[in-house]
């Protein structure tokens, strides 16, 4: 008997997310000959403990999986559960219960880092079970900090993003000159500045704005910030500087926490936020210049409106090969991306062992940081460009993107 599939999503959207998920759900259908039904779980493994589920075959009677290719964000909901550590817990056996009711064979989460954590305690007990079930990761997120692979889907669309929007800051900032600015653009990532880094490829020019990016990866001095700051304006006086929301002090202290109190996530993961605006405080007190902060806040991390074509093409690419993998007999491993050595940019899909990505983190190589840490190398530069090549056309309807909705 044929078994069926089931994919979910988890963790933080991205402009791809979707792309990922078409590409699991589109090869699936192809092979009526192998899989059964393909199921979608809302809200990710916590929606399915629950029975929530849905038949996806419909979406692509309908045409809506076709829309799903270009809408951003999570279209069959997202969850932060974290599985109990021990495999020995009650919820295992509940959990593969449920796969048994529906028939489940092939099971697909695309996700970052806590998502890897979820398909490695399912594919360990799966082996401990003697259970027949595919167990495959398929990688997703902005942050760029799964290790095993050269990038991640979702990065180049939220590096086009950044590097697009930190351009026209600057574009936006010049337009005065007769008296000195600075504004601080602070961008998502916790403890890798991938995303920060990407800022750098908004400069049209040496010497170009931003002048100063400053990432999580090397400690940050206040003393030392001012006076790059100082410095720094007697080049460009409408200067733009750009840091990640992680930045942290000598000690490890997050600059955040200077100014307020900073809560925690499901994951026991610091929730920043503020690090911009404590150091346009900062500028403004120990420089007396015109200063403001922009949090470029969750627009980042999943709009439609700069797509990377190159980073949504191998986002579908990564969600196919994940099932192609799985029929083979592959199962506790994650859809990896290994980069050609070549002069035109080119990549292999490969398989990599789930049980050591999970809970690790990539960060940016401290050769792509200069010695003071406040830029990116050009080593950075020839990484990241050719992620964000390419543009996507989003359907629209009535002068506004048409997005896949769930009903």
């Amino acid at each position: 008997m044929k078994k069926n599939a089931v994919v979910g999503q988890s963790g933080g959207p991205t402009a791809v997310i979707n792309a990922s998920l078409y590409g699991v759900a589109h090869e699936a259908l192809n092979h009526k000959d192998s899989i059964g039904t393909i199921y979608g779980m809302i809200n990710g493994i916590e929606g399915f403990l629950n029975n929530q589920i849905m038949d996806l075959a419909p979406l692509e009677e309908s045409g809506e999986l076709e829309l799903i290719r270009t809408t951003p964000g999570s279209y069959l909901g997202s969850c932060r559960y974290k599985l109990p550590e021990d495999l020995t817990d009650p919820l295992y056996p509940q959990l593969f219960q449920r796969f048994e009711e529906y028939n489940i064979g092939y099971f697909f989460y695309i996700g970052g880092n806590d998502s890897m954590d979820t398909v490695s305690k399912l594919s360990r007990y799966a082996k401990k079970t003697g259970s027949s079930i595919r167990i495959l990761g398929i990688p997703k997120t902005i942050d760029n900090d799964l290790v095993e692979t050269d990038h991640t889907p979702g990065f180049g669309s939220a590096a086009k993003f950044v590097a697009s929007s930190v351009r026209e800051i600057a574009v936006d900032a010049s337009v005065y000159d007769n008296k000195k600015s600075v504004t601080i653009v602070e961008i998502m990532g916790r403890h890798a500045g991938w995303l920060t880094a990407a800022s750098a490829l908004a400069r049209k020019f040496d010497g170009d704005n931003p002048v100063l990016i400053y990432l999580p990866e090397t400690s940050f001095n206040q003393d030392a910030f001012i006076e790059k700051v100082r410095s720094a304006l007697e080049q460009t006086p409408n200067l733009v500087v750009c840091i990640s929301e992680g930045i942290h002090d000598e000690s490890g202290t997050f600059i955040c926490e200077y100014s307020n109190a900073v809560g925690v996530d499901t994951f026991g993961h610091k929730m920043l936020t503020g690090s911009g605006k404590y150091l346009e405080n900062l500028v403004k007190e120990r420089l007396g210049v015109k200063v403001r902060s922009i949090e470029l806040n969750v627009c980042q991390r999943c709009s439609s409106a700069m797509l990377s074509k190159t980073d949504h093409k191998e986002a579908m690419d990564a969600g196919a090969y994940g099932v192609k993998a799985a029929l083979e007999g592959s199962t506790g491993n994650m859809v990896a991306f290994k980069r050609l050595d070549s002069d035109n940019y080119k990549i292999d899909y490969v398989l990599k062992d789930v049980n050591i990505i999970c809970n690790q983190e990539k960060t940016v190589p401290i050769d792509w940081i200069t010695d003071d840490g406040a830029d990116v190398t050009e080593e950075f530069i020839a990484y990241a460009k050719p992620l964000i090549q390419g543009e996507v056309t989003v359907p629209m309807e009535d002068g506004v993107p048409k997005f896949a909705y769930r009903k």
